[in-house]
């Protein structure tokens, strides 16, 4: 299985090491194509990497996936637009969010919820195996 991991790089890298965690987990189901995501440091190809090449490339492996993962808790731009993307070519799709009480998760996440293909599911990291085993099963 090719798992698509989506969090937020340029928005803000303070969940990176909560990025390599679940990483990790998902890993025991498939090759993540996105494990960088979950990097505290990115590697120097990254960094000199245009834009383009960035997007052409992160849609070539969005493309091939069979699902995605996106841990949507702190907004950005380029993690909304993957999990557009990822609507628009059918895939199956699993945001998490962990709740606070200066956070809500945007209604276009929360409504899009099916229940089947594009689950929306607020969590902790402790049950982030059972909502894995869970989705990927």
């Amino acid at each position: 299985m090719k798992i698509y991991f989506c969090g937020s790089i340029r928005a803000g890298r303070q969940d990176a090491d909560l990025y390599g965690r679940l990483i990790n987990q998902l890993q025991a189901y498939g090759t993540v194509l996105t494990e960088h995501v979950g990097s505290k440091q990115l590697d120097d190809s990254e960094k000199t990497m245009t834009d383009k090449a960035i997007h052409d490339r992160d849609v070539d492996w969005l493309t091939s996936c069979d699902v995605v993962v996106a841990e949507v808790t702190q907004p950005s731009l380029g993690v909304g637009y993957e999990i557009g993307r990822a609507v628009a070519m059918n895939k199956k799709i699993l945001c998490l969010f962990r709740p606070s009480p200066d956070k809500r998760l945007s209604a276009m996440i929360s409504g899009a919820d099916n229940g089947t293909s594009f689950i929306a599911k607020n969590y902790k990291e402790e049950d982030a195996a059972n909502i894995f085993r869970e989705f990927l099963s």
